[in-house]
């Protein structure tokens, strides 16, 4: 009585028998509460809609059913009596209509509250898988900005030590320019005195002595150099008539406002010369740039 009642009631409810006689099964017939449990949990099942049959009892051994014969003819008056019971229960059914229909409401509000259960169940899973997705983008996000930070950090190092090597090779350039005008003030030195010397006791350009033109520019081992900067303002530096272009250069690239990285170049503006890099190797006596000179800074 108690499988036809839960499964007479999922029937009533609406359910499909096949799906009603496996939830029965597969509950052992516990009630109908656990009965619509299994089935909500299992209605989306790739095989709950196949045909249901039922497990196949083992056959009891010969002990056993000696057992049970006994034990059936021990209560088979009391089956016997059950049958006025049955007979009377029927009876009550058909009586109690009513109340059949009643009681399947009551399951059918119970079925409509589990569901409710079962959706604020998912709903709650559903919000705390969104919690723990947007927990793992902010950990993933938290990572990529450390490795960009990490690659800043690398890109800043590599920088710094660039503009170190470069500082450091323009020092070296600096100390070998110092050091090449010393070697030629401890070569020349006498030379230039001498000249200086004889130039100071040379008849006045009145005197009428015919021995050609006053002295050349080769008297002097010093030049006044003054350059004009891209911005308009101007450097002046003395240099020694021996020491090459090259020298106006880095003195103009290290002392002057030239944006780091720009390629320049020197011309003077009268006559108007552009130099080139060979002739940054050449002595300034040699390029006319002896005792003064005035050389624009021009975009290379």
């Amino acid at each position: 009585m108690a499988d036809l009642t839960t499964l007479e009631s999922l029937l009533e409810m609406g359910f499909d028998r096949n799906r009603a006689e496996r939830a029965v099964a597969n509950t052992g017939n516990q009630g109908i509460e656990q009965a619509m449990d299994w089935l909500m949990e299992h209605e989306n099942d790739t095989d709950i809609d196949e045909p249901f049959k039922p497990p196949v009892l083992a056959a009891p051994d010969d002990d056993q059913a000696g057992t049970q014969d006994a034990s059936l003819g021990g209560t088979a008056g009391v089956a016997s009596g059950e049958g006025t019971q049955v007979g009377d229960d029927d009876d009550k059914k058909a009586m109690t209509e009513e109340e059949k229909q009643q009681q399947v409401k009551r399951l059918e509000e119970l079925m409509r509250l589990k569901q409710a259960e079962r959706r604020e169940r998912e709903r709650a899973e559903e919000l705390e898988k969104e919690k723990q997705r947007r927990k793992t983008g902010q950990e993933l996000q938290q990572i990529r900005n450390k490795l960009q930070d990490d690659d800043m950090k690398k890109l800043a190092e590599l920088r710094q030590r660039e503009k170190m090597e470069d500082k450091m090779a323009r020092q070296r350039v600096i100390e070998k320019i110092a050091r090449d005008r010393e070697e030629r003030a401890q070569k020349f030195g006498g030379g230039g005195t001498s000249s200086t010397s004889t130039s100071s006791v040379q008849p006045s350009p009145v005197s009428p002595t015919g021995q050609g033109p006053p002295p050349t520019k080769r008297e002097y081992d010093e030049s006044r150099i003054q350059v004009r900067l891209l911005d308009g303002s101007t450097l002046t530096a003395v240099f020694k008539a021996q020491e090459p272009l090259a020298a106006v250069h880095v003195y103009v690239q290290v002392n002057g406002n030239t944006p780091e990285g720009q390629e320049f170049t020197l011309l003077s503006p009268y006559p108007r010369h552009v130099y080139t890099d060979l002739d940054m190797e050449k002595p300034l006596k040699e390029l006319g740039l002896v005792p003064s000179a005035v050389l624009v800074v021009t975009k290379k």
